[in-house]
């Protein structure tokens, strides 16, 4: 796995935690720290009031992204922690890591996340339960390490490893070799009905790279150019009829809403570079051979004449080695999704589900959903709801359903002042339902 997995920089030994100041949205009374850990990347850390390793609980935090592909930064790290300060209002200690670089590495930014519990450990105590929290792309680095970590060397053989229970929030849970299907699908789509990424006058090269390494296209470039096609940005009584039909075939064939299309070509464009270019030897993990397009207003002539792609067996061997959950889970894993979700399919919650059931640990899986359209951050209580199920589940064998998570939910409504919006029955798709098959 050396070309996903490998480290930036020479090990240093990790910096102690130093004291900062808490973000205004962590709760008064809370202690805050940072600190480097010792392969370029950095750690934020938050202990709620009288919290106390005996009786307390650390939820280890494996961010979203990965948007940015350079170094890591403190300042990301701080992001972090201002968006789930509500882990630490609910009473948990918090601790995140940035990753050691930016850019695509599910196994490296696992190992990244347990590096810092271990820096929690030595210097705050161990916990009495640590949970690990993944969102987004992090619920995949999350899904990863409950597998890598699941057990670990002890004095006398292998031990249960440090994780007591799994928390997936908005996953990107298919694995590298299945989420990012329907972003090939969109440039191969983007580029039969816009013809502008690349232009007919610029360098032509396979889209499953992303963009040549030279490019000097920025984000405001290309968004520029998905308004010139589609129209986006402006109300849609001010599109050309052309740009209409533009915008209802890629967002139609694709089934993404239209407020997402650019963000997810920037994900196609950027994060395709780094993945194939970088960490894949510029080989192809992407496959859309044989994809049979649907929505379109002629879906013949699109079929025929979209540009297509075969991976490279090698390349996507490697991707899944890095990326993609075996369901070797050995903790309650409980998950949580907007069904409208406009970055990560509800459906990939399918995906992580038929995985654990082939492995036999389908009955350690417990998922849950909501009727919201957002995807970074949902409703406030629903957060500690998931957590207080999770514990109960891991402290007392009282496995929860979606019925028990969404009474939970209620009670916390005064205190976090928003409203629960789970649907206990409802139950994803096949991820086949939204992403053509291959």
């Amino acid at each position: 796995m050396a070309a996903l997995a490998c480290h930036t920089a020479s090990a240093q030994t990790p910096t102690d935690p130093q004291p900062r100041a808490c973000p205004a949205e962590v709760p008064a009374g809370a202690v805050c720290h940072a600190g480097e850990d010792g392969l370029g990347g950095f750690y934020w850390i938050a202990l709620p009031a009288q919290w106390k390793p005996e009786t307390g609980v650390l939820v280890m935090h494996a961010h979203g992204g990965p948007a940015d592909t350079g170094p890591a930064t403190l300042k990301r790290g701080e992001e972090d922690l201002k968006r789930w300060a509500v882990t630490v209002k609910a009473g948990y200690a918090w601790a995140g890591a940035t990753y050691r670089r930016g850019g695509f590495g599910v196994s490296m930014a696992a190992e990244d996340t347990e590096r810092v519990r271990r820096i929690f450990v030595k210097h705050f105590g161990p916990p009495r339960r640590t949970i690990l929290h993944g969102q987004s792309y992090g619920a995949s680095v999350a899904a990863k390490g409950a597998e890598l970590y699941a057990m670990v060397d002890g004095p006398g053989g292998p031990v249960k490893g440090p994780y007591d229970g799994l928390l997936l929030t908005s996953g990107m849970l298919g694995g590298g070799t299945r989420a990012y299907d329907f972003r090939i699908d969109l440039r191969a789509v983007y580029q039969y009905v816009c013809k502008n990424h690349p232009r007919a006058d610029e360098p032509q090269y396979p889209l499953w790279q992303g963009l040549p390494l030279d490019a000097k296209l920025t984000r405001a470039e290309l968004a520029a150019r998905v308004d010139e096609c589609t129209g986006v940005r402006k109300p849609a009584a001010q599109r050309t009829d052309q740009q209409k039909a533009n915008l209802a075939t890629i967002v139609n064939v694709i089934k993404i809403p239209e407020r997402s299309l650019i963000g997810h070509l920037n994900w196609a464009t950027w994060l395709f570079r780094d993945l194939t270019q970088l960490r894949l030897g510029n080989r192809n993990p992407f496959n859309n051979a044989n994809v049979q397009y649907k929505g379109s207003t002629d879906d013949a002539a699109l079929n025929a004449g979209v540009l297509r792609y075969t991976a490279d067996p090698a390349a996507v061997a490697e991707l899944a080695k890095d990326s993609d959950p075996q369901g070797q889970v050995n903790m309650p894993v409980l998950s949580l999704h907007a069904v409208n979700d406009p970055t990560a399919f509800v459906e990939l919650e399918s995906a992580y589900r038929e995985t654990l059931d082939r492995s036999g640990k389908g009955p350690l899986l417990v998922q849950t959903f909501s009727d919201e359209s957002e995807h970074s951050y949902l409703s406030d209580p629903q957060y500690p709801a998931l957590f207080t199920a999770l514990l109960n589940w891991i402290d007392r064998n009282n496995k929860p359903t979606p019925q028990t998570v969404a009474a939970l939910c209620k009670g916390y409504e005064t205190a976090y002042g928003d409203t629960c919006k789970l649907l206990p029955d409802y139950r994803s798709a096949p991820l086949a339902s939204r992403v053509a098959p291959r």
